[in-house]
């Protein structure tokens, strides 16, 4: 038996997992994002911890047998957070989250302090990455910044919590900016160009490794057995892409979350930084993987069922279905950067937009625009992604935004693949990091990290191919002409 819990940004998710691949229960719990400024994007991680505490509960009252038997648990969870400790580990401060965008001049500072830095964490300076977040708080919270004795990864403070132990995983890690990602190993020069050193880091095991054991009150609260061991995790994509068995080379997935990512498996660290590509470690030893990120995804389909009164993304996705060929052609296009962008723009002022909008235009072409304008960011990632031998022809699709099935079709239509539903898809994250618990505990890579089930293929229809070029095309120079405007 095993638990994998997912720190998420919108809930946190447990899943409880038996060596026959069953998934026995599942749990959420809501969480908030606070902005108290335009670009801040925040969490209270004690929040995170009641939510964690509520899940806990309710599987300890539905699944108390099963809980008994626990070997073991692992952790995944939202990159690039930064919580900040003082010397008795006490949070200084809210958590600044992965899609705060208020640090664009310190990437530029940390850019030039550190000319090497692509080559050695293997992407570009980004607001949302952990490293430019201190650099920050450096300049606007002084006192803060020299109270800080360790800074931790959202996972990693639960981890703190749980364990009594400040341990980092190599994938989550590589998304700090303090890793050299090739090595394995934390950076000493991207350490002091932020003003750290190696004490005020986690240490660091592989995702798949034992890098603590439960504290005993926490066993005894949640109905535990007295020794349980807590594996190294991962962040919530190489989590993923665990869960789904994608950890070969050239295996890979579209993530329909909060943020929208593509994401494929390699053997060798493998950067492209020039367009925003990211290339971090695998959760596994001796692997790594490329990922492109889109700040705003299925989160843009929930801001368009608000700001247009639709009742759901169901009924969003809905309405927007029932546009035509023709009147597709002739919709708006929408430009989804409302929090700036990442991949391939590295533009934290990006904005977004409807362009093309005339009075024949209800809001049906507008939730259509929405969806789409989605699926052409996606793509603009997956063509970051350059050449791959063997060519992709098939990923396959996860996150919350994966149910809906004409949104799963539109997906395939602007990518050009096949996309691949499978059971349990929407649980990626906290179903991988059930496994990297199992593999902790002495599973075997071959028996633990199988495919799950397939459900459902969308095939690319070749009628609505061109017409969806030709419309991103137009996407991509709208983006052109408007980006110097976007300040």
């Amino acid at each position: 038996m095993f638990l994998g819990l997912d720190l998420g940004t919108s809930e946190l998710k447990a899943v409880l997992l038996n060596d026959r691949h069953w998934v026995l229960a599942t749990a959420r719990a809501a969480l908030a994002v606070h902005r108290p400024q335009p670009l801040w994007s925040e969490q209270s991680p004690l929040d995170w911890w009641q939510a964690l505490d509520r899940v806990m509960q309710q599987l300890q009252r539905e699944q108390p047998q099963a809980l008994a038997q626990l070997q073991g648990i692992g952790l995944s969870g939202q990159m690039h957070g930064a919580v900040l400790l003082d010397a008795q580990d006490t949070v200084l401060r809210p958590a600044m989250l992965w899609n705060d965008g208020r640090s664009g001049a310190q990437c530029a500072q940390l850019s030039a302090l550190v000319p090497t830095l692509a080559s050695i964490t293997g992407n570009l300076a980004m607001p949302g990455f952990t490293a430019p977040k201190l650099l920050w708080l450096r300049a606007h919270e002084p006192e803060l910044f020299a109270a800080t004795r360790r800074v931790l990864l959202p996972k990693d403070w639960l981890r703190l919590q749980l364990t009594g132990e400040a341990v980092s995983d190599m994938s989550d890690a590589a998304g700090t900016l303090w890793l050299d990602t090739a090595l394995r190993d934390w950076s000493d020069t991207m350490l002091t160009a932020c003003g750290l050193n190696r004490s005020h880091m986690p240490r660091l095991v592989e995702g798949s490794e034992v890098s603590a054991f439960l504290k005993p009150e926490w066993c005894k609260r949640w109905g535990l057995p007295a020794r349980v061991p807590v594996a190294g995790g991962a962040g919530d994509n190489a989590a993923s892409a665990v869960g789904m068995g994608l950890v070969r080379p050239g295996e890979g997935f579209i993530s329909l979350g909060t943020s929208g990512v593509v994401f494929v498996s390699g053997a060798r660290f493998a950067p492209n930084p020039a367009q925003g590509l990211h290339a971090f470690c695998h959760a596994l030893p001796g692997r790594w993987h490329q990922m492109s990120v889109m700040l705003s995804a299925a989160s843009a389909v929930s801001w368009a069922v608000k700001s247009l009164g639709f009742d759901h993304e169901a009924s969003l996705l809905a309405a927007a279905a029932r546009l035509d060929l023709a009147q597709r052609h002739s919709a708006p296009l929408f430009l989804p950067y409302l929090s700036g962008e990442r991949t391939p723009h590295n533009q934290p002022l990006a904005t977004a937009t409807w362009v093309g909008l005339t009075v024949s235009h209800g809001r049906d072409a507008l939730a259509y625009a929405v969806a789409e304008g989605v699926a052409f960011g996606l793509r603009d990632g997956l063509l970051t992604l350059g050449v791959q031998a063997p060519p992709l022809l098939s990923l396959s699709l996860v996150g919350g935004g994966a149910r809906n099935v004409w949104w799963a079709q539109l997906l395939a239509d602007v990518l050009g693949l096949t996309l691949t539903l499978h059971q349990g898809g929407e649980s990626g994250a906290a179903l991988g990091a059930a496994r990297l618990a199992w593999l902790a505990c002495g599973g075997v890579e071959e028996q633990v990290c199988t495919i799950p089930t397939v459900n459902r293929r969308f095939t690319p229809e070749p009628a609505f191919i061109p017409d969806l070029l030709r419309r991103h095309q137009r996407f991509q120079d709208h983006y052109s002409a408007l980006s110097p405007l976007m300040v």
